[in-house]
């Protein structure tokens, strides 16, 4: 069998929408497939609309004074000095990437936002994550902080939260706690493994 060459169509592990793999769409009438083909397409929208807002961050870019949920993520972002795309990082098993953050080691004040591009309401959970694992990776005690504010940029909106010392703790005990449990976890795996 001579079979036909595809590498020019299809580049090295991509998946068609229509593909074997993922074979759900069987299951969709029309209206379905274009729910879900639409939440796609607005997905890799807001993968651009990201790189977008972390290049002009990174080149100090604002954009003209606007309710617009970019235009305020990124203005708000350049104005309180915020680094963008940053990895925080406890183990293999728990990290993240913030869309923007900042910290003032003289304030003892951490700043975290977080660009939504979807419709449904967002939580500020995440947000809640990303300031454990930076207490976390930097051993930062919650409680030797002056503030915390996270910020959800969405539908033209901001949602801000200033969470206390006693929302982020738990959080942070459980990134340990469970961190530990995956870990003996791999470990048994392994020893099975052998």
């Amino acid at each position: 069998m001579i079979w036909n060459d595809h590498s020019k169509q299809v580049p090295e592990g991509a998946h068609a929408f229509l593909g074997a793999s993922k074979y759900s769409w069987l299951n969709y009438d029309e209206s379905k497939l274009i729910e879900v083909y639409s939440n796609l397409l607005a997905k890799e929208k807001g993968t651009e609309l990201h790189a977008i807002a972390c290049s002009l961050i990174k080149n100090n870019i604002k954009l003209p004074a606007s309710k617009k949920t970019l235009n305020q993520y990124v203005n708000d972002a350049i104005g309180f000095k915020l680094s963008p795309e940053r990895v925080l990082y406890y183990s293999p098993n728990c990290f993240g990437t913030a869309d923007t953050i900042g910290y003032s080691d003289k304030k003892k004040f951490l700043r975290i936002h977080d660009l939504k591009t979807g419709k449904v309401p967002a939580s500020l959970h995440q947000l809640e994550i990303y300031a454990s694992l930076f207490c976390l990776e930097y051993n930062i005690k919650p409680g030797e902080l002056n503030g915390i504010e996270l910020r959800i940029y969405q539908n033209d909106d901001i949602l801000i939260g200033n969470p206390e010392a006693d929302d982020i703790l738990p959080i942070m005990d459980k990134i340990v706690t469970f961190d530990k449990i995956i870990m003996r976890i791999k470990e048994d795996s392994q020893e099975w493994m052998l």
